[in-house]
């Protein structure tokens, strides 16, 4: 089993760091660089970094704060919100991030994950899926920050943006976002049944229990989460050492044979 990734998504908002809860009643919770600093000492594996409005407003994505965020940033940085053209890709590569994340511009442009896996590298594209349940138990893909319908089909879609070239998914339940009520576990099952590439699971993490409960029971390769960071004393560390001792291998975490508080290190 490869070794599970513990990611902090930062959403952004007009140079402010945003959460909320369904994709809607966005509360401000602080500026990027100082979190960024923050979670670099926390053992997290990764960071993903979205501009929530950059698509709803038809602009690009902010290749300057990028890459003035990137130099503070000193683990994998993924940055999605606005991503509609190759050149936009390019551009965020060059300003520091290591994975650009597409959405929205994929349904009107299925060859755009196609293409920019050819030039970039599928190592460098991650597919982002929005996604609410229907009333009939399946899962319908939203576009423009969850507030456009587009008729795909959740399972489809994961396998056709897998055959075009993407390199992983992360699936965010739209209805879970914010509550910390747990990850929509049916949802990225969905997901991870239809694909081979690592699914990211994203939406509703509250607790340590619920990604232990997503990872076990929808095979998923991450976990990303917001809220339990940012509202509570959980920490990316302490999700580690949950994990690690319910046999979960995690990266960057060593397990002491002793000597230590539950047997773990405290980095």
């Amino acid at each position: 089993m490869l070794k599970v990734r513990i990611i902090p998504t930062l959403l952004w908002k007009n140079v402010t760091l945003v959460k909320g809860i369904g994709f809607d009643s966005w509360r401000r919770i602080g500026t990027i660089v100082p979190a960024i600093k923050v979670y670099d000492t926390r053992e997290v594996d990764e960071l993903i970094l979205v501009d929530i409005t950059a698509t709803l407003e038809g602009r690009p994505p902010d290749y300057e704060s990028i890459y003035d965020i990137s130099g503070e940033c000193f683990v994998p940085l993924t940055v999605g919100g606005g991503v509609c053209h190759l050149d936009h890709i390019r551009n965020l590569l060059r300003a520091g991030a290591d994975k650009v994340a597409i959405n929205s511009a994929a349904y009107g442009d299925p060859e755009l994950i196609r293409e920019s896996a050819r030039m970039f590298g599928s190592q460098c594209i991650v597919a982002s899926i929005d996604a609410k349940r229907k009333t009939d138990g399946t899962f319908e893909c939203y576009s423009h920050a969850g507030t456009q319908p587009t008729g795909k089909e959740l399972g489809a879609w994961a396998r056709q943006v897998e055959a075009s070239g993407a390199g992983e998914i992360l699936i965010t339940s739209i209805e879970k976002d914010g509550t910390m009520s747990g990850y929509d576990v049916d949802m990225v099952r969905t997901v991870t049944g239809n694909v081979r590439i690592p699914v990211i699971a994203s939406g509703g993490a509250g607790n340590y229990e619920h990604m232990l409960h997503v990872l076990t029971a929808a095979h998923c390769s991450a976990v990303a989460a917001a809220s339990i960071f940012h509202f509570t004393q959980q920490t990316p560390l302490e999700a580690k050492q949950f994990l690690a001792g319910h046999g979960i291998p995690v990266r960057n975490f060593n397990v002491r044979p002793s000597g230590a508080r539950n047997g773990f290190a405290r980095v």
